[in-house]
């Protein structure tokens, strides 16, 4: 029981809603262009990465989600400790190493994808605070389509790695938002939590709206 609950508890860190739906489409915009083998090489690289990133973010922000009772949160509860984090995270990185520069990403495919994890990265030591936060979301996502291209020869259409930003960033915004007095109480001082919940909320519905529109006239 106690395993279990320790892997439940690492899948959460993971950030599991997001990972899920990032690694999928990874993998639905992988097969557009590659075999199903490696198209599946290529989502489990995105997977090690995503698992870095949601380890990372949780374990920098253990002391405020600890300070704010976020008790759905494995390390606040307990059902994972910092040690397993740290671990995890050593682990997931080199696999996403291996598995991009060794993989169907190749050099060139394994350097963008380095850059969107460096970029997200970045976001969790960094630039959540400050009134870049959008920024390393428009990087790293907009970065995976050239990735999976490059291993074609390829770059992608403009419309997907544009739509990958957009959508990206009106994330951030609504994901900030449930927790937004929470963060700005613990100094927590990204884009969203500057400019109020109205303000995020308008930005998100404009970047999805204008998303949309680019899709249809593509």
């Amino acid at each position: 029981m106690t395993l279990m609950r320790q892997a439940i508890g690492m899948a959460k860190a993971t950030h599991f809603g997001p990972t899920v739906l990032v690694v999928t489409i990874s993998f639905c915009l992988s097969i557009s262009q590659l075999s199903s083998p490696k198209s599946f090489e290529i989502a489990l690289a995105i997977l090690a990465g995503q698992c870095v990133v949601g380890w990372t973010n949780d374990l920098l922000d253990h002391p405020l989600d600890h300070a704010a009772s976020r008790t759905k949160k494995p390390l606040v509860k307990e059902s994972v400790s910092r040690k397993q984090i740290q671990i995890g995270i050593a682990t997931a990185l080199l696999l996403a190493v291996l598995l991009s520069f060794l993989g169907p990403l190749g050099l060139k495919g394994g350097l963008l994808h380095m850059l969107g994890l460096g970029s997200a990265t970045i976001y969790n030591f960094w630039a959540k605070s400050t009134w870049l936060s959008p920024l390393p979301y428009a990087i790293s996502f907009g970065a995976m389509p050239w990735a999976i291209y490059s291993v074609v020869g390829n770059h992608p259409p403009a419309w997907i790695y544009i739509d990958f930003a957009l959508l990206s960033v009106a994330f951030h915004f609504f994901n900030v938002i449930k927790d937004l007095e929470w963060d700005r109480t613990q100094l927590v001082l990204g884009l969203p939590q500057r400019i109020g919940a109205r303000w995020s909320s308008l930005i998100a519905m404009t970047l999805i709206l204008l998303s949309v529109l680019l899709f249809l006239t593509r």
